[in-house]
């Protein structure tokens, strides 16, 4: 299975209690169809209390599956809590986009959809022929307007 369909094939699970393991989404997920797996992501942070972060990803064989979790456990009660259950996102590369290390305009991926063709370099440079045709002196012209209001006759 690509990288794109196991996303359309996961669910996002959150507002989870924290007394909720692995077995027990296995449990209420598994109505739906068949679980290639479950992440229920750990708390890194060295002073937390909570064994897990408080939400999972179940991934699904099937991503209609995946659909027919999201439609029927969304805002449903599991442990006394309400969960939310979307599909889920694909994390965003640390190496590309605004949030990367590196400058926009070196990477590859940014330089080939921003890349100046030849037709545009014309037409800007035809462009600039036609502000040079412009008179020199701005005040051409406004000889008779030195004096505000209606000319005497």
């Amino acid at each position: 299975m690509t990288d794109a369909a196991r996303w359309k094939a996961t669910v996002y699970v959150g507002g989870l209690a924290s007394l909720i393991t692995t077995g027990n989404l296995h449990d209420a997920f598994i109505p739906f169809g068949e679980i290639a797996d479950i992440s229920l992501p750990k708390n890194d942070a060295p002073n937390a209390t909570e064994p897990h972060r408080g939400f999972a990803y179940v991934e699904y064989e099937d991503a209609e599956d995946a659909k027919e979790a999201i439609d029927n456990m969304d805002q449903s009660e599991l442990f006394g809590r309400v969960l939310r259950v979307s599909a889920a996102k694909p994390p965003k590369s640390a190496e590309e986009g605004l949030g990367s290390k590196t400058a926009v305009w070196q990477q590859e991926g940014w330089l080939a959809e921003h890349a100046v063709s030849q037709e545009d370099r014309a037409a800007a440079a035809g462009g600039r022929e036609s502000i040079d045709d412009r008179p020199e002196d701005p005040m051409q012209g406004l000889e008779g307007l030195d004096v505000a209001g209606p000319q005497p006759e």
